[in-house]
């Protein structure tokens, strides 16, 4: 079979590797379509948060198709259409243990959830961020018509968040500096989408008291401070964007002065059968966000796609392969 493979430090190639074999509480699943992620990049320069080991294989956003069962597989079929999570236990799949990116990989049962028959495998492969977006909304407590969010952050978590608090209802406005992401915000169902020149003066029309609840997931220090500006009295702020190590001045007395609740999250855990119920009946089509598409035998062009983000949201590996 046909694998990305991180072989070392800054040494990434297709290779060719034979197909693993499953134990009896495994399933084979065939990848259809997988995500390429910043961390992916950051895992091949050597940068993850839990210790790693080359060579390994990447690839923690799939989707995929059940090909063979171990004889202690009840839960699953061959057939299944499956997504998966990537934080199990204490491993991460596509970090500390080899990923999707590969015409086959192993998985867990535990790990797996079926991709309801209303979600293609390219969405599938969008489950993974999406459910981040979706988890920081939950914790901030959730929206309807009555919110008027900011999104602050066109990536591809903060357009899954534009998603959906649109669908949920939200006034829903976008601050971002690259035009084609604002253009992709207004897509996928924002109100409005503006560069960050322009906010003050959209909110003072729209909403003049500032925004019920900021989503800030840029992980830029000087616009997760900024975050504290834009909510209005009593509003909610919800941190999603990552930033380790770095500072920037903020007025931390606009938290009291507006009685500001505040939330931080990361990954999406417990979710997961959540999001994929939200995704099947909200009728949300997250394709746009998928502006690349290669296959496994190009899958390096996919890794240098993902490295220019003024050209590219989100780069997907789609692959066919049958047992």
């Amino acid at each position: 079979m046909k694998a990305l493979q991180y072989v070392e430090q800054d040494v990434a190639l297709v290779a060719d590797l034979d197909i693993p074999s499953i134990a009896e509480d495994e399933v084979l699943v065939a990848a259809r379509s997988v995500g390429v992620c910043h961390s992916d990049i950051d895992l091949l320069e050597g940068r993850y948060i839990i210790p790693f080991h080359y060579p390994l294989i990447p690839g923690h956003e799939w989707s995929g198709e059940v090909v063979k069962i171990g004889s202690r597989v009840t839960d699953f079929a061959v057939g299944d259409r499956v997504v998966g999570e990537c934080v199990i236990g204490n491993d991460h799949f596509g970090f500390s243990i080899s990923g999707a990116a590969a015409e086959f990989f192993v998985a867990k049962p535990s790990w797996l959830h079926r991709l309801p028959d209303q979600l293609s495998y390219t969405v599938g492969a969008l489950v993974e961020p999406f459910s981040v977006g979706y988890y920081a909304i939950v914790r901030a407590g959730g929206v309807d018509a009555s919110d008027t969010v900011v999104v602050l952050g066109a990536g591809p978590v903060g357009l899954a968040v534009t998603a959906a608090v649109a669908v949920m209802g939200a006034v829903t406005v976008v601050v971002e500096p690259s035009p084609e992401r604002r253009s992709a915000a207004l897509d996928l169902g924002a109100s409005h989408a503006v560069d960050p020149d322009e906010i003050e003066a959209l909110l003072e029309r729209i909403s003049p008291g500032g925004a019920t609840l900021v989503v800030e997931a840029s992980g830029r220090p000087p616009v997760m401070a900024r975050a504290l500006e834009l909510v209005g009295f009593q509003g909610r702020v919800a941190y999603i964007g990552i930033d380790v190590g770095r500072e920037a001045s903020a007025r931390l007395g606009l938290i009291q002065s507006k009685e500001l609740r505040i939330t931080g999250s990361i990954g999406s855990p417990g979710v997961w059968p959540e999001t994929l119920r939200f995704l099947a009946n909200s009728g949300i089509d997250l394709t746009p966000l998928v502006t690349q598409r290669f296959g496994i035998d190009d899958a390096l062009a996919a890794l240098d796609a993902a490295h220019h983000p003024q050209t590219t949201i989100k780069a997907h590996i789609e692959l066919s392969a049958a047992l």
